[in-house]
């Protein structure tokens, strides 16, 4: 297996390009006999999943960094605040070579054209793998949908140098929409009645993980694209499949996050990482010692011994703070550990006192602690049940069904033995006010998980403008992003996003 290990390794550097689309090279997987053997095709799935895994950053920026979760005060220099702010400009435009993401499509492709050829001990083994595949290659032109609209379509592993088979004009959203769909149908067809997770693990994609994108997929489709209510009945039916694979709720926000609860049932589809083998990029929400020591937490406790060795440079705006400042509510200090310059007489602060407030620690993947060092290895995940049952609630308020149900589950699991549903419980209202308290919960939720800036545009364009303060009617062009000048100076068959030119 190790000799495949390094080339897999040559492979991905091979790989790695300057310009998305512009390849200098062709394909060479093919080579020594790779795709020979059923081991060869088990190493490229690793791959698969490694590559994938490098994209987090990018995936967790476009998800969530242009939202109102992000942009408080920060103890470093912050980071990312033309993406915050909106900022930036067709000259300045942010993600060149569309963030990556057609080297992670090109290397799907190869698997996809090449693993159907190779001989399996169990065929069913292949079925499986083919099922992740197909569900990866949708999850990233969903991405590529969400971000830039119009995007190329490429569903063959680029063999070839000629330039004019590398540069490709931007297919319709309709057409790309279109081909998200039909990869989920082929992954589902490929998983057939399989619903096991890969090697017990949920780090690898699973039929799970293709339904609930086919959730989310139906109701961006439904209400942005005007699929209507049978694209809402499509998305509801295929979450309702998920809670019987033996998918559900994590008993307590206790038992959800921490490196030890990893194995929790609520997670469906997770990036994972390891000491010695990656960290997450959560350290940047943190800070060093010379900053946190000398502080307080909300309890008034000294943080003089807290271990840490990671930066500051994302602070949750004061809407967020003051949106978890309820202590019946246990995401409240799961989610983040206030920092105060004193410790209020040994009282701390009971709810957020910004005078004294320094800044916050993010707690979710806070990691554990090894000695006098701080291991980032929390796994990330990209669908968990929560998701899902919010997913539900949206699909059924579109179709004019009561959400109340699915986000009670949330409010009741949050509020743990302080649930009153005489206080916290949601009573169904008007569309509108439904669609507003499913936004509302799902902030609270999924604060850091990459999901916000997507929950609000797969809403509407008037729930991004009412809810972003740095946007304002007249800025809807401003949700999808431009290309770059140097991606169309490279690939003259690209036209710009539409409001950028």
């Amino acid at each position: 297996m190790k000799k495949y290990i390094y080339i897999l390794t040559a492979i991905v550097s091979f790989y790695s390009c300057e310009s998305e689309l512009e390849l200098d090279a062709p394909s060479e997987l093919t080579t020594a006999g790779f795709w020979d053997t059923e081991e060869g095709a088990r190493t490229a799935h690793t791959g698969l999943f490694a590559s994938l895994r490098g994209e987090a950053a990018d995936l967790w920026l476009l998800g969530e960094i242009r939202s109102d979760v992000w942009g408080g005060r920060t103890y470093e220099s912050p980071s990312n605040l033309a993406l915050i702010e909106s900022s930036f400009t067709q000259a300045t435009a942010p993600f060149g070579g569309w963030a990556g993401f057609y080297t992670q499509i090109h290397r799907v492709n190869d698997f996809l054209a090449n693993v159907p050829n190779v001989e399996f001990i169990n065929e069913s083994d292949k079925d499986h793998l083919l099922g992740q595949a197909y569900g990866l290659r949708a999850f990233y032109y969903y991405t590529l949908l969400k971000t830039w609209g119009d995007v190329p379509i490429i569903l063959e592993p680029l063999a070839t140098v000629d330039p004019n088979g590398l540069s490709r004009e931007r297919s319709t959203q309709a057409e790309v929409m279109d081909q998200i769909k039909s990869d989920i149908e082929a992954s589902l067809s490929a998983f057939g009645s399989d619903t096991t997770f890969w090697e017990g693990n949920r780090n690898f994609w699973s039929k799970a993980a293709t339904l609930a994108l086919k959730g989310d997929v139906y109701i961006w489709s439904g209400n942005l694209m005007g699929g209507g209510s049978a694209d809402f009945t499509t998305a509801k039916d295929a979450l309702e499949q998920i809670a019987p694979i033996g998918i559900g709720l994590a008993p307590s926000i206790d038992e959800l996050w921490g490196v030890a609860n990893e194995g929790n049932n609520e997670f469906i589809f997770a990036l994972q990482y390891q000491r010695d083998e990656a960290s997450n990029i959560y350290n940047s929400f943190t800070g060093r010692t010379t900053e946190i020591n000398p502080q307080f937490n909300a309890d008034g406790e000294s943080m003089s011994d807290f271990i840490i060795a990671g930066a500051n440079r994302y602070g949750p705006s004061e809407k967020t703070i003051l949106l978890l400042d309820d202590n019946a509510d246990d995401r409240k200090k799961a989610t983040f550990i206030q920092l105060y310059t004193d410790d209020n007489g040994g009282a701390g602060y009971a709810m957020y006192n910004e005078p004294t407030y320094f800044g916050s620690i993010l707690n979710k993947f806070l990691g554990r602690v090894d000695a006098t060092e701080r291991i980032f290895e929390n796994d990330v995940p990209l669908y968990r049940y929560a998701d899902v049952l919010l997913l539900m609630a949206e699909a059924k308020n579109y179709l004019g069904e009561d959400p109340s149900g699915e986000i009670n589950q949330i409010r009741q699991r949050a509020y743990g033995e302080d649930y009153d549903p005489n206080i916290h419980a949601y009573s169904n209202g008007t569309q509108v006010a439904n669609a507003n308290a499913i936004l509302t919960e799902r902030y609270k939720e999924f604060v850091a998980e990459g999901k916000r800036w997507w929950d609000l545009r797969r809403a509407g364009d008037d729930f991004v403008i009412d809810n972003i303060s740095f946007l304002n009617p007249g800025d809807e062009y401003k949700l999808l992003l431009p290309i770059s000048d140097d991606m169309i100076g490279r690939n003259p068959l690209l036209d710009q996003t539409p409001g950028w030119e």
